[in-house]
């Protein structure tokens, strides 16, 4: 049996049995590319699919209201994406007594037409952790680079602080503040967000350079010891913007300094906001 057809069996069984109410997972959408549908009828999860294509992180629809007032969700995951249901359950969004993980081994997405994404070059979680049911894949592991999950972001840090202040303010000045980032990002949960608030304003509404540069250091700073590194913000934006770099500097220095890797482990204390005796604090200048 296809690992389609197994993921579609088990959200059959999940729903006919009522131990959820709603499949989260991928499927067809109107414009004929694979998206996320919301499966609540048994007889309609033939219409779920597992393809190259599945890039979205799903799990940023477990925060939304109108999937809460649904019930019990169960949501389908890759290795990068179950790294989320550990932050969230860290940050006490989510209850996993509430809830089920339907993990798919993954050995790279792409958007159609397109190559493999970046992350996936270097993924080290093939097979999903932190799920109540793990599928294999249909096709065969493809060969692991050689190289490191760091690599662009060294080739950015080797360049003089003037240039790399050019490339940020490239990128930046094609921002439209469509927030697409925020609304793909699991960690993404606040109910009224900083760049929405008007009394006082905070950031610059309109998409100016100076907003700019202010939302997404603002943002890239919320997620620091919290982003899994799904390149749901990347992949999701329209400009194509490297929003995926600025995140790895800030995993990166996690890693580096505190050993930290967000979402690698379940019972563990969020980064910021801990402290510990055993951290060496020579970044503090």
């Amino acid at each position: 049996m296809s690992t389609q057809n197994q993921l579609q069996a088990k959200a059959k069984e999940l729903l006919t049995e009522k131990k959820v109410d709603v499949v989260i997972g991928y499927g067809r959408t109107e414009n004929g590319t694979t998206g996320a549908v919301f499966i609540t009828d048994p007889e309609q999860t033939d219409k779920l699919l597992w393809n190259d294509e599945c890039t979205a992180n799903l799990t940023c629809y477990l925060k939304r209201q109108e999937i809460k007032k649904i019930g019990k969700p169960a949501v389908i995951v890759k290795g990068c994406d179950a790294k989320a249901l550990a932050v969230l359950e860290i940050e006490k969004q989510i209850d996993r007594n509430e809830m089920t993980a339907i993990g798919v081994e993954c050995f790279g997405v792409q958007e159609r037409g397109k190559e493999r994404q970046y992350k996936c070059q270097f993924c080290d979680v093939h097979q999903p952790p932190h799920c109540d049911i793990v599928f294999g894949a249909d096709a065969q592991k493809p060969p692991v680079s050689g190289g490191s999950r760091y690599e662009k972001l060294e080739k950015l840090l080797a360049l003089t602080p003037s240039e790399r202040f050019e490339f940020w303010k490239n990128e930046f000045s094609r921002c439209i503040k469509c927030y697409a980032c925020r609304q793909n990002c699991p960690m993404c949960y606040c109910n009224v967000c900083v760049a929405d608030k008007n009394q006082p304003v905070r950031i610059d509404t309109s998409a100016t350079l100076k907003g700019n540069f202010a939302w997404n250091i603002l943002r890239a700073f919320h997620l620091a010891g919290r982003c899994v590194g799904c390149a749901a913000c990347s992949a999701s934006c329209p400009a194509g913007i490297d929003l995926d770099l600025l995140n790895l500097t800030l995993a990166k220095a996690a890693k580096d300094e505190f050993n930290y890797v967000a979402g690698a482990e379940r019972n563990v204390e969020p980064l910021i906001g801990t402290f510990s005796p055993s951290d060496e604090e020579h970044f503090i200048r």
